[in-house]
């Protein structure tokens, strides 16, 4: 079980629905793989209706970072690194220093579990596993899958700049790579499993544990 903190955002009822982190919860399962998801990213207010589809962006964190504002695009940036799970504040740490973590020293127990009712991040060799159930490994794949996932972009780790809006989609994992974390990356022309810096802003979608 993830140690959520004064940060965590509990689960809401509202007209029947549940929601997470504010996000409505709508669950969605690839018959291909069995796994169950949920339909939009964190933040989004709805499902993409394209892979360009603004209301579908939804919120990027920092990797192992609950929602406390920094994750809302328009929040506001410090370079001051946390050295605690929940920095206290809402603004987007960036780093200058290697291995450009949000916290000094990095904690690589952070999103190792469950993030609320049941619900987590997926692993690597579950976004593997969905990555290969596209029809082809880039947007146009990924936007045909039964998760939709759409070009959201992300924030950069040293400016907290928004990057890429439109043109690609990140989306972190809950497996860490060395003194990085695994994350799912496509654009229009490819798509593959990397790892990159933890403070970078990227996308969030729950899988059912």
């Amino acid at each position: 079980m993830i140690g959520l903190g004064t940060n965590k955002m509990l689960i809401g009822k509202s007209s029947g629905s549940s929601e997470i982190w504010g996000t409505e919860i709508v669950e969605v399962t690839n018959p291909i793989t069995g796994r169950t998801w949920m339909d939009r990213n964190i933040g989004a207010t709805r499902a993409a209706t394209s892979s360009t589809d603004s209301a579908a962006y939804g919120h990027l964190f920092q990797w192992g970072r609950n929602p406390d504002g920094h994750e809302l695009r328009t929040s506001g940036t410090t370079s001051i690194l946390s050295s605690t799970d929940v920095p206290g504040h809402g603004d987007f740490i960036t780093s200058s220093v290697d291995p450009y973590d949000w916290r000094s020293p990095q904690n690589n127990n952070l999103w190792q579990g469950i993030i609320a009712d049941g619900w987590r991040l997926p692993t690597l060799s579950e976004f593997t596993e969905e990555l290969n159930s596209w029809s082809s490994v880039n947007a146009a794949g990924s936007f045909g899958s039964v998760l939709k996932l759409p070009l959201a972009g992300y924030r950069h780790y040293r400016s907290g700049s928004l990057t890429n809006v439109g043109s690609d989609g990140r989306y972190w994992a809950s497996t860490i790579g060395g003194t990085y974390s695994r994350y799912l990356y496509f654009s229009s022309s490819f798509g593959g499993m990397y790892n990159n810096s933890r403070a970078y802003g990227f996308s969030v979608r729950l899988i059912k544990d």
